[in-house]
């Protein structure tokens, strides 16, 4: 999939040396707690993992560093991932980092372009993600770019010695389409 490239963010792909900076973002408790958890804990496992991503259909590294027009260098991350073996659909997750730049559309946008990139590049009818119920700014990205909440999972996400319910959202070719006209 070529780099994409909106009116304020670009999405590239992420490299080992993005490493450090993504790591620091998954072990502050302000960027991702108390919503997620993420399962690489160290340097040269978050490193390896990103190398690897590209092959790996189910990996849930970072695939895409989000860097401003303007800037170099990431101010968030997203990715996708097939969610589950046998049904054909991607889900899409994502970490604005720079708690700075929060609040001003750079993750709804990338997250557009991501999505945009996926229905251009892969043979889906369907793209996912689920959140935290309590992921208020989370819910109000998803339901912004007009995917549908299609249920609630009781107790589906372990995190930070508690069971959390997550919503399951959707959008599909033809939704994703007639929005973007």
């Amino acid at each position: 999939m070529a780099a994409p490239l909106g009116p304020s963010v670009r999405l590239r792909p992420t490299t080992p040396d993005d490493a450090r900076t993504i790591l620091a973002w998954y072990n502050d408790p302000e960027i991702v707690a108390p919503f997620d958890r993420f399962g690489v804990d160290d340097l040269e496992s978050l490193r390896s993992a990103i190398a690897a991503a590209p092959s790996d259909p189910a990996s849930l590294a970072p695939r895409y560093a989000v860097e401003l027009g303007s800037e170099s260098g990431p101010i968030g991350v997203v990715g996708h991932y097939r969610a589950h073996p046998v049904l054909e659909y991607l889900d899409v997750w994502y970490v604005l980092g720079r708690r700075d730049l929060r609040g001003r559309g750079y993750g709804k946008e990338a997250v557009r372009l991501l999505i945009d990139a996926l229905f251009t590049s892969e043979s889906l009818e369907r793209v996912g993600a689920t959140c935290d119920i309590d992921n208020l700014p989370s819910v109000r990205l998803l339901e912004g770019l007009g995917f549908r909440r299609e249920g609630t999972l009781r107790a589906a996400l372990f995190h930070h010695a508690a069971w959390h319910d997550v919503h399951v959202y959707g959008i599909t070719r033809p939704e994703w389409a007639s929005r973007r006209r």
